[in-house]
């Protein structure tokens, strides 16, 4: 890895580069918009909180994506996460090919169904039965069931800024005191399904406790993402989270942790291991399938013998364990468990991050870079962040620049300055310098051309 002492003293540009051409996304963005809402599917990549209009993207491979146009970038999406190994990794994609060849879908069990369980299984000691589905949303809306089912109750508690997928109950925002109902987000949620969320604020334990006291005997689930991590990346201490863990057992309602994002990326056993912590029911995402379309929830037998057709509570799918997405996760599974695979990436984030967060600092940029394993999270701001109310609307202006900038240098963030990044296997300490300097460009042209 470059010794990052080789970034500090680069003399400050402020010189913007010419956009990038966008000619051919921006005619494939035309025909789109007959035929999709907002001519996307789904609503973030429509760029509608940064400049320009979307990049369609044409081949990825490694930690370099290409759009239409033929421009090149180091992509930090990847693909929101999933792709810890990179685009196109070659045991991935092998597995695949293997599967796709014996055909791509029979809505029967397949042997690919058990190596798969079995390799999650066997080194996961957070969970002893799962079920797959094919999305983190799926994952999550079963999960409530679950819960739900198994304990009787009707209630859920959320907070406020965590995202779970577009599940109707949790697709809620906060109201206007300290524990209150969830009030829709979106139109087509029934207020009836709302009035059975409760929002309260990350990070307060008095607000929990107040939860439980005005709903004694009610709330089924507290549900909470690993790492709050698509608003923002909001890191909570393993006090808060232990916290949790003991006010559920405590009024005997259930744990749930979203591990959409975290699960596998923070470590094999996500954040769970993270924060030293036994949730009673955790939901994955793509990355157990290489980025293919599934996610899974698990919990100890006991309470996964509720679900169905074991137990009462009914969920079904028939693309759930689709042989070509398991195969796809045996593959990168399989990579993730080699000896060092989390400590050697996770230290090659940290690095990368430091670099940059001591860039901020010497230059005097109020610019704090927040980090947990290999995600981390741009914020314009010199403060600890840890709830959503702690985030600046008006800090957006700056990332929407920096956005343009780094388009312009060769580096791709996710379209929002409240979404994060992530590093893969993939990405070289030559990517990584690469990003660095524009990164640093960038900076400077926000901060010092003042666009805030």
């Amino acid at each position: 890895m470059s010794d990052s002492s080789t970034f500090h003293e680069q003399p400050i540009n402020t010189t913007s580069l010419p956009d990038i051409s966008r000619a051919q996304s921006a005619a494939l963005y035309e025909t789109a918009l007959h035929y999709f809402p907002g001519g996307v599917n789904s609503p973030v990549r429509a760029f509608k909180s940064v400049f320009g209009t979307p990049l369609f993207i044409k081949k990825g491979d490694g930690c370099t994506v290409w759009d239409a146009d033929g421009n090149q970038f180091v992509d930090f999406c990847c693909s929101w996460g999933p792709l810890i190994l990179g685009h196109n990794n070659p045991v991935v994609k092998q597995h695949v090919l293997q599967a796709i060849d014996s055909g791509m879908s029979f809505g029967a069990p397949t042997e690919l169904e058990n190596d798969l369980a079995s390799l999650i299984l066997s080194n996961n000691k957070k969970i002893e039965k799962l079920r797959f589905v094919s999305s983190g949303t799926e994952a999550v809306m079963s999960a409530i069931r679950l819960a739900r089912g198994y304990t009787k109750r009707d209630k859920i508690l959320k907070f406020d800024g965590c995202y779970h997928g577009h599940v109707d109950s949790l697709l809620v925002k906060a109201g206007s005191g300290l524990v209150t109902f969830g009030e829709t987000s979106s139109a087509g949620v029934p207020k009836g399904f709302a009035d059975e969320t409760i929002v309260i604020p990350l990070n307060d334990k008095e607000a929990v406790k107040a939860a439980f006291d005005q709903f004694p005997g009610q709330i089924a689930a507290v549900i909470i993402e690993g790492i709050p991590a698509n608003n923002g990346l909001l890191i909570q201490t393993k006090e808060y989270i232990q916290f949790l863990r003991e006010v559920t057992k405590t009024n005997q309602s259930l744990l749930i942790f979203d591990e959409v994002i975290t699960g596998f990326r923070l470590g094999f056993e996500g954040a769970a291991a993270y924060y030293d912590v036994n949730p009673d029911i955790i939901t994955y995402g793509k990355i157990i399938g290489g980025g293919m379309p599934v996610g899974a929830y698990g919990a100890s037998a006991e309470i996964m013998g509720h679900v169905s057709p074991e137990g009462s509570v009914y969920q079904a799918g028939t693309l759930s364990g689709n042989p070509v997405a398991m195969a796809a996760g045996i593959g990168q599974l399989s990579q993730l468990l080699q000896p060092g695979f989390y400590k050697k990436l996770n230290a090659k984030a940290a690095s990368f991050v430091e670099c940059i967060q001591e860039f901020a600092n010497n230059r005097g940029y109020k610019f704090k870079v927040f980090t947990a394993g290999s995600m981390f999270w741009f914020a314009f701001t010199d403060q600890n962040i840890q709830a959503a109310a702690e985030i600046d609307a008006s800090s957006m202006t700056y990332f929407k620049v920096m956005h343009r900038e780094l388009l312009n240098r060769g580096v791709y963030l996710g379209p929002s300055g409240y979404e994060i990044g992530f590093i893969s296997d993939a990405h070289t300490a030559a990517d990584l310098d690469k990003a660095k300097k524009a990164i640093f460009d960038s900076l400077d042209i926000v901060f010092l051309k003042d666009y805030a």
